[in-house]
C-alpha cells in the first residue's frame, strides 16, 4: 500500500513539476524524470524508469504551441508508477490502464489552470499601469498556485482515495478478464512505437534521411557489437576471477568511448551546419536580392 508520506512527497513533486516545466525548464517535469522520482519514493526505481521512459517515448513527438494543451504524461507516470509498485500491477498494464487515461483526463485540469491564471494576469496589467513593481512580483508568484493545484490536487486525490479502487479493478481483471489484461499490456507495449511514429511524422525526415540512416546503422551495429561483447564478458569474467586468484592482472569493463566519439562527431556536424546556415541562406538570393528558395 501507499504510505501517507509517499502521498505527500508525490503531491509536492506534482505541484513543482508543472512550475518547473513552465519556468526553470530543468527537465524535472518530463515523464522519465517523474518516473524516476516516483520510483525513488516508492522504493522501485527500475519500475519508475520503465514507466517514465515508456511515457516519454509516447509524447516524444507531441508539443504545445501558444495556449494549446497536451496530455499530461508526467502526472500519468507518477500515478502509474505509484500504483504499479504499491499494488503490484504489471508495468505495461499500469501504462495502458492508468497512465494513458490519467494523462488524457488531466488535459481538463490543465485548461482550468490556464484559465485561472488570467485573474492574476489582469491584476499584473493593473499594477503595470501604476508602476507597482512589488504588486507585479507578488501576483506573478501567485499565478503559480493554480498551475500547481492543477497537478497536485488530482494526484493527491487519486493516491489517497484511488488505491483500493485500483487494487479491486486489477484483481477483477486478473481473476475474471485476463484477455482484457493481455490486450491492455499489448497496447502499453505499442505506445512507444506510436510516439516514434508521431515524431517521425513531424520531423524533416526526407531532408535528413542520411542522418536517420546513419543513426539506425550505428545503433544496429553497436547493439550487435555490445551483444557479442556481453557474451564474451561472461567468459572473461571467469578468466578474471582466476587471474585475481593467482595474483595476476584484473580485467576492466569496456568503456563507452565508441558511443561518446560518435556523439561528439554528430554534434560537430550539427554545429558546422548551424554555422554555415547564414551562408547557405545568402546563396539562395538572386542579384536583385529576391529570395528564390522557400527556406531561409
Amino acid at each position: 500500500m501507499i504510505q501517507w508520506w509517499q502521498i505527500l512527497l508525490l503531491t509536492l513533486y506534482s505541484a513543482y513539476q508543472i512550475c518547473d516545466e513552465l519556468t526553470i525548464v530543468s527537465s524535472a517535469g518530463s515523464p522519465v524524470f517523474a518516473g524516476f522520482i516516483t520510483g525513488l519514493v516508492m522504493g522501485d526505481v527500475t519500475t519508475g524508469l520503465f514507466i517514465g521512459g515508456s511515457l516519454q517515448l509516447v509524447v516524444l513527438g507531441v508539443g504545445t504551441f501558444g495556449g494549446a494543451s497536451r496530455i499530461d504524461a508526467t502526472s500519468g507516470a507518477v500515478l502509474a508508477t505509484a500504483f504499479s509498485v504499491g499494488t503490484g500491477i504489471d508495468q505495461e498494464l499500469a501504462i495502458s490502464a492508468i497512465a494513458v487515461p490519467v494523462a488524457a483526463l488531466l488535459v481538463y485540469t490543465d485548461v482550468l489552470g490556464r484559465f485561472s491564471t488570467t485573474y492574476f494576469a489582469h491584476r499584473i496589467d493593473k499594477h503595470v499601469e501604476n508602476f507597482n513593481y512589488k504588486g507585479i512580483e507578488i501576483n506573478y508568484l501567485l499565478g503559480a498556485i493554480p498551475w500547481a493545484l492543477s497537478r497536485a490536487l488530482p494526484v493527491f486525490l487519486a493516491l489517497s482515495f484511488g488505491g483500493n479502487a485500483v487494487q479491486s479493478a486489477a484483481d477483477w481483471i486478473q481473476n475474471n478478464a485476463q484477455w482484457m489484461a493481455d490486450g491492455l499490456i499489448l497496447a502499453g507495449r505499442m505506445l512507444p512505437g506510436v510516439g516514434f511514429a508521431i515524431l517521425l511524422r513531424y520531423l524533416p525526415v526526407k531532408k535528413n534521411l542520411t542522418y536517420l540512416g546513419l543513426g539506425f546503422a550505428i545503433t544496429a551495429m553497436l547493439t550487435t557489437l555490445y551483444g557479442y561483447i556481453g557474451t564474451l564478458a561472461g567468459g572473461v569474467g571467469v578468466v578474471s576471477e582466476i587471474a585475481e586468484a593467482l595474483g595476476g592482472a584484473q580485467f576492466n569493463g569496456l568503456p563507452m568511448i565508441g558511443i561518446a566519439v560518435i556523439g561528439f562527431a554528430l554534434a560537430g556536424i550539427s554545429y558546422k551546419n548551424a554555422v554555415n546556415a547564414p551562408v547557405a541562406a545568402a546563396s539562395t538570393q538572386s542579384e536583385s536580392g529576391e529570395i528564390e528558395d522557400d527556406e531561409i
